[in-house]
């Protein structure tokens, strides 16, 4: 290796060093496996999210089938499910949005942060008590029917942390609902 190279070679790492002070929070994305989902539409953000848990239900070796109606996004070993994604935003916290009072029986509610996958299976009863008509999404006469839910992991309030947080819990919720029927 030339003198040239070997210089070259060490002003690339200095430079190195020196980007990590000016790193944003869109530099950790583009490192994620997950980068790639943030830079779609919302609208079709959501049919990921509904792909992805589909997808990973199927592998734990569950039945997944749509719901055939706009109440519920899937069955999950004949529930109804209805499915909620959020990437994780500046602040930390997770927003699942566009929470309505449907036809479903659990709320899958799926966290992507650059390295980091979180989940919560919460039922609506839970929901009804915690979120749904307390915490809404947009001011005036729809406020009502909409709600959304922010979360940050590790912080979450005592009601949602028995409905998972990280996939091995969410896993156990899911496989528990064979046993439940």
């Amino acid at each position: 290796m030339s003198l040239d190279d070997a210089l070259s070679r060490r002003f690339a790492e200095i430079a190195e060093e020196i980007h990590g002070l000016y790193r944003s929070a869109d530099d950790e994305w583009s490192a994620s496996p997950f980068g790639w989902i943030r830079t779609k539409k919302s609208r079709t953000v959501g049919a990921i999210g509904e792909k992805l848990v589909a997808a990973w239900c199927e592998d734990l070796g569950l039945d997944v089938v749509r719901s055939g109606d706009s109440e519920a996004d899937r069955l999950v070993e004949g529930r109804r499910f209805e499915i909620k994604f959020s990437t994780r935003w500046q602040n930390g916290e997770y927003r699942f949005q566009q929470i309505r009072d449907q036809n479903y029986e659990f709320l899958f509610a799926l966290g992507l942060s650059p390295h980091g996958i979180h989940g919560w299976v919460i039922p609506k009863t839970v929901l009804r008590e915690h979120v749904i008509g307390r915490m809404g999404q947009h001011t005036g006469r729809g406020a009502a029917e909409t709600d959304w839910l922010p979360v940050v992991p590790g912080e979450e309030p005592p009601w949602l942390r028995a409905c998972g947080g990280s996939l091995e819990d969410v896993t156990v919720l899911l496989r528990n609902l064979r046993r439940t029927q």
